[in-house]
């Protein structure tokens, strides 16, 4: 049997801190609920693999790549094996430029640290741990999210400001939620792990740093259930919550995954594997007239104070312009928990390019875990660069070149198909 331990470190924001995820800066009051690194480490016969969740929006390969050097020093396991991804949380501290506000450098280390810290003592836990069974349930959640992409009567994509004009989404939503538990012979988890495909936004308390929904849960979780709950994102570049509050987000997520530990079935894990691969990528070229006539458009028409929203997005154009064509280099990643594929990505993938993933995958069981290892912004589809809209406007957030998206399957499912 396989051996697994896990371990949480807590993330330490304060008022201070400029919190990430929004155009402009802003600054939390208080806080809900933990920002975390957690750490999953599981071992069968002479192989590791650590998984790190972070409750942060993104992180960029230059921490990431340190820490996991550290982690493979510390704790023995190769640095193909580890994989850390942000739960993309929009509130917590900013850790990377994006809307022209810097991370904060104070946090950034911090989470690094914690990051190591969380994999060493789950490492260290291991040691001493039982033996465990993997048990698995591929349960669904169909309502806390959707396709936010909603086709609007003047041929916009929607992204803010009123929608009832809205005719349809145009794409799908993934409603897929797979649940781990790894339980001692006696019964006991010793961890948890979910994963689901919606933007983490939303808190209980309003203007607060916070976990967001699906951390809040996994932390409700932990004290219902036992173990230590780790929440991994998948394809959600395209999908949000457009209606539900908080409370109901994390009742509805909290439930799927119950139900999932309920059905649950043990599961043979004869092998780990995993595979990290460098992976190139341009920025894209850009029509700086086009660009600016389509955020102004939308902006002027959809926002109530639209000038500071759009001289944000013309900073961010002059700032990428000089770095047109550049190439640029990333990491793709897969995993073999027995014969349960993970599919690690680094940005926000679309939608129906992880579906695409999943249904060329050879392994009937295979999940997205995006902004994984680093992030390279929104990874859209070659339809949602014909479709426009935010996740495609040029800027920190968006500068992949069309079809970078569907090249990312393509490398994916070739990963996948060489661990057949």
């Amino acid at each position: 049997m396989m051996k697994a331990a896990a371990a949480a470190v807590e993330l330490e924001g304060d008022d201070s801190m400029v919190i990430a995820g929004g155009i402009l800066p802003r600054y939390a009051q208080g806080q809900e609920g933990k920002l975390r690194a957690t750490a999953l480490i599981l071992e069968e016969g002479e192989t590791k693999l650590c998984l790190v969740s972070c409750d942060v929006l993104m992180v960029e390969r230059d921490v990431l790549d340190e820490a996991a050097r550290d982690i493979e020093r510390r704790c023995a396991i190769p640095f193909s094996n580890i994989l850390i991804a942000a739960t993309h949380t929009h509130h917590a501290p900013s850790t990377v430029r994006v809307h022209g506000y810097d991370g904060d450098e104070k946090f950034v280390k911090h989470l690094q640290e914690a990051i190591v810290s969380a994999a060493v003592q789950a490492n260290e836990r291991l040691a001493i741990d039982d033996e465990v069974n993997m048990h698995f349930w591929l349960s669904q959640e169909a309502t806390v999210g959707q396709n936010s992409r909603l086709l609007l009567s003047d041929g916009t994509i929607y992204w803010v400001g009123p929608r009832d004009d809205a005719i349809r989404p145009t794409g799908p939503f993934d409603s897929d939620l797979p649940v781990w538990a790894f339980r001692k012979p006696d019964g006991q988890t010793v961890a948890l792990m979910f994963n689901h495909s919606t933007h983490t936004i939303g808190t209980r308390k309003g203007n607060v740093r916070s976990p967001s929904f699906y951390g809040l849960a996994a932390q409700e979780l932990e004290e219902e259930v036992g173990g230590t709950a780790l929440f991994f994102l998948g394809a959600a570049g395209s999908t949000h919550n457009l209606t539900l509050s908080t409370d109901e987000m994390v009742f509805r997520i909290k439930k799927a995954v119950k139900e999932g530990l309920t059905k649950a079935r043990p599961r043979e894990v004869k092998r780990l594997v995993a595979v990290k691969k460098e992976f190139t990528f341009r920025v894209r070229t850009f029509d700086e007239e086009a660009e600016e006539r389509a955020v102004s458009y939308y902006c002027r028409k959809r926002m109530e104070d639209p000038e500071a929203t759009i001289e944000v997005f013309r900073r961010m154009r002059q700032a990428l312009a000089p770095h047109q064509g550049e190439e640029r280099t990333t990491w793709l990643q897969v995993m073999l928990i027995g014969d349960i594929a993970l599919v690690g990505i680094p940005g926000e993938l679309f939608t129906s390019l992880g579906l695409e993933i999943k249904r060329l995958s050879p392994f009937r069981y295979t999940y997205i875990f995006s902004l994984a290892n680093d992030w390279i912004g929104y990874i859209p589809d070659e339809e949602g660069f014909r479709l426009g809209g935010y996740q495609v406007w040029t800027g920190f957030h968006s500068f992949v070149e069309k079809g970078t998206g569907e090249t990312i399957v393509n490398e994916a499912v070739q990963m996948l198909t060489k661990l057949v």
